[in-house]
């Protein structure tokens, strides 16, 4: 019953959609290419752009120094800034791609790039970045994750960061338990039991249970199974529901009640990093967006945040990191002068500008060797643990229309479910994988 519903509802959404392109189309008297029919035109490389930050008001200070400097260096070209704050973003530009008024650069995440690639409004950048300067500068992990993300082969992003999972612990409470550093989910599982007397109010770990919950689950998963496909060899299948993934799942949320806080249930991320950062727990997953809160809370003598742990024969294996980047709308009049400005964000001397000020993990790899990745341990270590080929990143499918349904309103209250002991691990990933194998059949047919 619940599939019969999802798909009517994907049908109604897509007929809705094409509803309205059609009638803007017809609106602009063009032949309904296009974001909004518009395809744009390369321009003469000279006069204004405009950039669309994708989490303005946090990073709109280190944009403008960007922009600044390539103004200075292409004086010929001028670049209007509109930040826009990350929670509407998504909506802006979808409202931009039903009613016109598109930028002619805009951020575009992983998270994104299918939907708006769905809906032609991002032209493909592989040629581009073939002849440009910084081709070879750029990781090639975060290249592939963007692709993938786009729903295939074509690059529709140019990558400029990494927000990559960490696992933050206290290195005051390891010293005085005689711990080492939980770098292998064995000594992970070790410490989480050994940091924990409940009576005190002291827990081994914190565990996401509320919104954003499935993500970390994933990444446990996948982490301690050593599995680095989301899908089995005909593409077909997801291996969600691997019974080496069920069995990771199992001990993972085991931890929940016995060595974390019973609060951990409805925990969010912002709940979550509070929690941590105001008691006595050992350790926290999150990614490197919270290092800098942990560092006022606690100073840099208190904590370490580390690539996520090694599983079977010392792999790290990993779900998709947040990867952010810049897009190319389709419908820009000046793309020549965009792809500048795109080429110039990406290069050695912004990237690393920008990813210093963000504690992120730059994505042009010149970038990832500068003096201040050092004095950031947690992001040195993450750069470290994805340029230097010891982790394998298993590509979440960011293409499928249902992908954040599927991983957000129909299972996180399922997860709950598995935390409380209501359902097994083995019930709640074998839904998943039903809905993921039914949402991956209808990809295929869409694009046979």
């Amino acid at each position: 019953m619940k599939s019969s519903i999802r798909r009517s509802r994907r049908v109604a959404t897509a007929v809705a959609l094409g509803s309205v392109l059609a009638l803007t189309a017809t609106a602009c008297g063009d032949d309904g290419s296009g974001a909004g029919g518009d395809k744009g035109a390369e321009g003469s490389g000279k006069g204004k752009i405009v950039f669309w930050d994708n989490n303005g008001g946090v990073r709109t200070d280190i944009w403008k120094q960007i922009i600044a400097d390539f103004e200075k260096a292409n004086p010929s070209i001028k670049v209007e800034y509109v930040g826009i704050a990350a929670t509407e973003y998504q909506s802006k530009v979808d409202t931009a791609l039903r009613g016109g008024g598109l930028p002619d650069v805009g951020g575009v995440g992983a998270a994104m790039a299918a939907g708006f690639a769905a809906q032609n409004a991002l032209d493909p950048l592989d040629g581009r970045l073939g002849k440009s300067t910084i081709k070879d500068q750029l990781n090639e992990g975060m290249v592939e994750s963007l692709k993938s993300a786009g729903g295939g082969d074509v690059l529709y992003s140019i990558p400029t960061s990494a927000n990559n999972g960490t696992l933050y612990y206290r290195t005051d409470l390891f010293k005085k338990a005689g711990l080492e550093a939980p770098t292998t989910w064995e000594s992970f599982y070790e410490a989480a039991e050994k940091l924990t007397d409940a009576k005190k109010n002291e827990f081994g770990y914190t565990i996401r249970g509320g919104a954003g919950s499935i993500a970390q689950a994933l990444d446990a998963m996948y982490g301690q199974s050593g599995i680095t496909s989301f899908w089995d060899a005909s593409g077909k299948k997801t291996t969600v529901n691997d019974p080496k993934n069920v069995e990771a799942l199992e001990k993972y949320a085991g931890l929940y009640k016995k060595y974390t806080p019973a609060a951990d249930l409805n925990n969010d991320f912002t709940k979550m990093v509070a929690q941590w950062d105001s008691g006595t727990i050992g350790m926290l997953n999150h990614n490197l967006g919270s290092y800098q809160d942990h560092v006022k809370a606690l100073g840099t003598d208190k904590f370490r945040g580390i690539p996520q742990p090694t599983g079977p024969g010392g792999k790290r294996v990993q779900v998709s990191n947040p990867v952010d980047g810049l897009g190319l709308f389709k419908s820009s009049k000046n793309k020549e002068a965009a792809w500048k400005f795109i080429e110039f964000a990406a290069s050695h001397a912004s990237n690393s500008k920008w990813n210093e000020s963000a504690g992120a993990i730059p994505s042009n790899t010149d970038a990832a060797k500068d003096a201040w990745i050092s004095k950031a341990e947690p992001t040195k270590l993450a750069a470290d643990a994805l340029n230097d080929g010891s982790t394998t990143i298993v590509q979440l499918p960011y293409y499928l229309p249902d992908w954040n349904t599927i991983s957000k309103a129909e299972n996180e209250p399922g997860f709950q479910k598995v935390l409380l002991g209501d359902m097994s691990a083995k019930e709640f990933l074998d839904k998943m994988a039903d809905q993921l194998n039914e949402a991956q059949a209808e990809w295929d047919q869409q694009k046979g």
